[in-house]
């Protein structure tokens, strides 16, 4: 089931380490089958708040290989030149397969 890693930015400072974070970063999702969904753009806040930096989705075949591109050695090489520089909120969440009704949850909360 697909899988996905999301970022809520909160602040991000513009430099070098960012600059080689973006230019390393698509090389370590190859292997895993992953690939930028959101990568900030326009967005607007309809209820709550948000990172005022905007918001990155990347999509993964499945929770485990999200799981272990975070994990890899190539992320973890290069993770310290996003985290010295920027702020945010990160998860990695399974998606819900094809057909998914939100009223499911309500038969079997704990299978939803």
């Amino acid at each position: 089931m697909t899988a996905y890693a999301l970022a809520q930015v909160h602040s991000v400072e513009l430099g070098p380490d960012i600059l080689e974070y973006l230019q390393r970063i698509d090389a370590t999702l190859d292997p895993f089958g992953g690939r930028f969904v959101v990568h900030g753009g326009r967005f607007e806040t309809m209820e709550g708040s948000w990172g005022r930096d905007g918001l990155i989705l990347i999509e993964f075949p499945d929770y485990e290989r999200a799981r272990a591109w975070y994990d890899s050695p190539a992320y973890r090489d290069i993770l310290e030149l996003r985290t010295r520089h920027m702020t945010a909120d990160v998860i990695i969440a399974e998606g819900v397969p094809a057909g998914h009704r939100a009223a499911k949850r309500l038969a079997a909360p704990e299978a939803a």
